[in-house]
């Protein structure tokens, strides 16, 4: 009897460390707090979790692994073994996929976004730009074009951003350049200081930053029609962890991107742009809207002088940029 006891105590034993040695977790680097910025990536530990039983988990941090600008750094580490992370954080770490976020490239909608951002994702210039990291880029996060939340008094004319302190990034900040705005670089997690303190004066953000970080609080205008551009935001896996994932969870995980996206841009439209008007009235944010003269101006003024200049910038980086260039502006022509 102490024998059948003792093989059953044992087989039990073997099972548990059996089933413990099956169960894989992975750390996800993300920073603020959840927001629809980040409702991709929750989805997907979400769809992971249920299609294996629990045996594969993403578990997600808000700013507890890393700072947003070293996201990319800690996953070519192994840090991390997920993490998201804006293009124009560093662009000199990943220059290829900066050509998402050049200024007026004439994105439409969300799904356009996605669908534009896989497309530069699988090129395989961009595979090897990234795999300088260990990383391989999983999904985008899809943003709206951009536009301001500013103090003081409103703008009533492109001439008016001149001397104006922005925060704007990468391809955003080049366009408020070419209006005479003075565009500084920061992570999200540092505007609201920084328009408390008078650093900044506007903040160039999509409408669900803008929410979350609190430049509505103290905003007293918001542009409805700049569109400069927007960001280019990935979410990245560490390649060799991603390689170490069986068969089973492998696919759970790539298997699930595109559902997570589906959701993720469904939140977008539906909850967070219909709170968005709301908002701005609840808080008496003047709109500011530019004539169909002034936009077009500052789109040829910025456009084409950053285009050309990130062409030749990135070729002599090494990279294919005119043929990376041809297949962002391509897919935007035909609609895709």
């Amino acid at each position: 009897m102490r024998k059948h006891l003792n093989r059953a105590a044992i087989a039990a034993l073997s099972l548990t460390v059996a089933s413990e040695a099956l169960a894989v977790e992975w750390n996800v680097s993300l920073w603020g707090k959840r927001r629809a910025f980040t409702e991709h990536v929750e989805k997907l530990a979400e769809l992971v979790n249920e299609k294996t039983g629990g045996e594969f988990t993403l578990k997600i941090s808000y700013g507890g692994l890393s700072k947003n600008k070293e996201n990319l750094d800690g996953i070519s580490i192994g840090a991390f073994e997920m993490a998201q992370f804006c293009a124009g954080y560093h662009r000199d770490k990943n220059p290829s996929i900066t050509v998402l976020e050049l200024p007026f490239l004439g994105v439409t909608s969300l799904e356009q976004e996605v669908d534009l951002s896989m497309a530069v994702y699988q090129h395989p210039a961009v595979v090897e730009d990234l795999a300088r990291w260990d990383a391989t880029l999983l999904m985008p996060s899809p943003l709206p074009q951009y536009n301001l939340v500013g103090v003081g008094d409103a703008p009533k004319s492109l001439a008016d951003f001149e001397g104006l302190s922005v925060r704007a990034t990468g391809g955003i900040g080049k366009a408020m350049e070419t209006v005479g705005a003075v565009p500084t670089s920061m992570s999200a997690s540092e505007v609201r200081q920084a328009m408390d303190s008078g650093i900044v004066k506007a903040v160039s953000f999509a409408p669900h930053a803008h929410m979350s970080f609190g430049t509505i609080e103290n905003g007293t205008w918001w542009t409805t029609n700049l569109n400069p551009g927007t960001v280019n935001c990935p979410v990245v896996v560490n390649t060799l962890a991603l390689e170490d994932l069986s068969d089973e969870h492998r696919e759970a995980l790539l298997g699930s991107v595109e559902e997570a996206l589906d959701h993720y841009v469904s939140h977008y439209q539906t909850k967070t742009m219909e709170a968005w008007g709301p908002e701005l009235d609840q808080r008496g944010i003047e709109r500011v809207t530019f004539s169909d003269e002034e936009i077009a101006a500052f789109k040829e003024a910025a456009a084409a002088p950053a285009a050309e200049a990130w062409i030749a910038e990135n070729t002599e980086r090494g990279l294919p940029a005119h043929e990376l260039y041809d297949l962002v502006t391509g897919k935007i022509a035909n609609g895709s």
